[in-house]
């Protein structure tokens, strides 16, 4: 979701006017909103060391290529120094004498080292939804995500802040790469192509790294585009549909736009005998239930899967070198929100704030689902059938999809929801091999290509920064080990079903954060707000019964 919707910008404000909605469909209180409150000073992690050598590990490169190990992975400082086969094959000429002098060891037996994960589509919130950064930061971290782009965190002066205190490793968050949203403002439209150009300028000057842009007028787009590459700044657009007919994915990547984010602009790029959406009488764009339903009425508008039409448009995305960024994971509550209203993570993990934020509410962005039918939901499971196709299509053509997730708003939290993004790509036909390439070269590669630079994390490899996950369980067999809750297994010599996997170890400039420590603070927060409220659980999973 684009949090910044109805965001005004102001130095280091950044106001927002929303309701709470209140628990079990209550009265909606008007509350101003601000950044959440900075993180506080780091006292998490270990390191970096001088020598840490991960021992016996299970490598899963981030390449693509197959697991291979056991690896010892030696790290100096935060730099990744070698990798060691322990086992060395028949007519390997290396030494067998295995990496010594290590001021720190982690036993890894059994266990993967992984890439860490870069979210492209991330935002800390906003009070009084995610009152504190910590809790965000926490989470995302306790998911392996290591990197992300925030399009945006949240205020510019907060965001370059953070950033700031990110790369000095003074917080425990990920490594923060700050786009801005021309003008700061969502709706914002620039007069003439050179206004447009002087803000750009004006804009690198603060230390950004891209533009996050909306569907602006071709002569605006073209020059934020062109002025964004002069000073090397990346780009990804939400081409949200007041401004698609003119300007849909296609026309964006021809002028050199990035990064597509979500799905608008690709449906409309394949239209199939319309020019714009067929929009209903009575469509009010401004409710959000008629946006987000007429979104996914566009299935069957477009191209068949297979058709000149549909391998023109993946052909020439290719050729162009654009990344699709496709954030699934955002609206899944679309297609079954009683489903993700249930995930097993929010009771623990979700904060009362966000959760009161999530529930159906004319002002809350995001929640827009206040008579949400069983018609709206096989809509939207017959566009994901669609979207899945083309992104697969893509991938198989050699084209770039990334991990992202978009969270805190529909139900998505923070964290868990770039671990489900994952697994909606394995459904989409992604080999799991894929996915993890996707959300760690793939994604390294979106960051650093704008400024003409290699990438610098992303994959396990000699020379990188040590920006790892050491995961207990194979994530090849199952994506789920990745969540912070684990998977469900069924232990054979017991009887019982136990939990097994979730992130032991998030590695970030050589730093060993213990991942379900971190989840344990969460949980601590989230407890607490429970009993400033009052509560034992969180409300409103129950609605009031209806009348008789």
């Amino acid at each position: 979701m684009h949090a910044e919707i109805r965001r005004r910008y102001s130095g280091a404000l950044m106001m927002l006017c929303l309701a709470a909605a209140a628990p079990m469909g209550g009265a909606i209180a008007q509350e101003a909103s601000t950044d959440p409150k900075p993180a506080p000073p780091r006292a998490e992690g270990e390191g970096p060391f001088e020598r840490l050598i991960i021992r016996n590990a299970t490598v899963i490169d981030g390449t693509g290529g197959p697991p291979r190990g056991p690896i010892d992975v030696v790290i100096e400082g935060n730099r990744i120094k070698a990798l060691f086969a322990v086992d060395a094959a028949a007519g390997d000429m290396r030494s067998s004498a295995r990496p010594q002098g290590a001021t720190k060891e982690i036993d890894a037996t059994g266990m993967y080292v992984l890439p860490g994960f870069v979210d492209l589509h991330l935002h800390s919130g906003d009070t009084p939804k995610t009152p504190e950064a910590e809790y965000v930061y926490k989470l995302w971290m306790a998911h392996g995500v290591t990197a992300g782009r925030g399009v945006p965190y949240a205020s510019p002066a907060f965001s370059e802040s953070e950033k700031g205190r990110s790369a000095r490793n003074e917080i425990t968050a990920p490594r923060m790469f700050t786009y801005r949203l021309p003008l700061d403002e969502w709706e914002a439209q620039f007069a003439t192509p050179e206004e447009a150009r002087a803000w750009v300028r004006k804009a690198a000057a603060t230390g950004i790294d891209g533009l996050k842009l909306n569907a602006a007028p071709p002569e605006i787009m073209a020059a934020l585009i062109d002025e964004a590459k002069k000073h090397g700044l990346g780009t990804t657009a939400h081409l949200s549909q007041p401004g698609v007919a003119q300007m849909n994915a296609l026309d964006a990547a021809r002028l050199g736009l990035g990064t597509v984010t979500h799905f608008y602009g690709l449906f409309e790029a394949l239209y199939d005998g319309y020019d714009v959406q067929p929009w209903p009488p009575g469509h009010n764009h401004s409710d959000e239930q008629h946006r987000f339903a007429q979104v996914a009425r566009q299935w069957n508008l477009v191209h068949p899967r297979g058709s000149e039409a549909w391998k023109a448009l993946l052909a020439e995305f290719k050729s162009l070198g654009v990344i699709l960024d496709p954030t699934m994971t955002a609206y899944l509550a679309s297609r079954d929100v009683m489903a993700r209203r249930s995930s097993e993570w929010h009771e623990a993990y979700t904060l009362p704030s966000l959760w009161d934020f999530y529930q159906p509410s004319r002002v809350n962005h995001g929640s827009y689902y206040f008579d949400w039918t069983s018609w709206d939901e096989t809509a939207w499971r017959n566009f994901y059938r669609v979207w899945m196709d083309f992104l697969n299509d893509y991938k198989n053509l050699g084209g770039r999809v990334t991990v992202s997730s978009d969270a805190g708003y529909i139900y998505n939290t923070f964290g868990f929801g770039t671990i489900s993004e994952m697994e909606l790509l394995q459904e989409a036909g992604f080999h799991p091999l894929e996915v993890i390439r996707g959300a760690t070269l793939h994604g390294a590669q979106a960051l650093f290509e704008p400024k003409g630079r290699p990438i610098e994390f992303g994959v396990v490899r000699p020379g990188l920064l040590a920006d790892l996950v050491i995961v207990p369980e194979n994530p090849v067999a199952n994506l789920k080990v990745l969540y912070g809750t684990g998977a469900v297994r069924l232990n054979d010599a017991t009887g019982v079903a136990e939990r097994v996997g979730g992130i032991k170890y998030t590695i970030k400039d050589g730093i060993i954060y213990d991942a379900r420590q971190l989840l344990a603070d969460v949980a601590r927060m989230v407890q607490k707000q429970k009993e400033e409220r009052g509560l034992t659980r969180l409300p409103g999973a129950e609605f009031p019964a209806a009348r008789p």
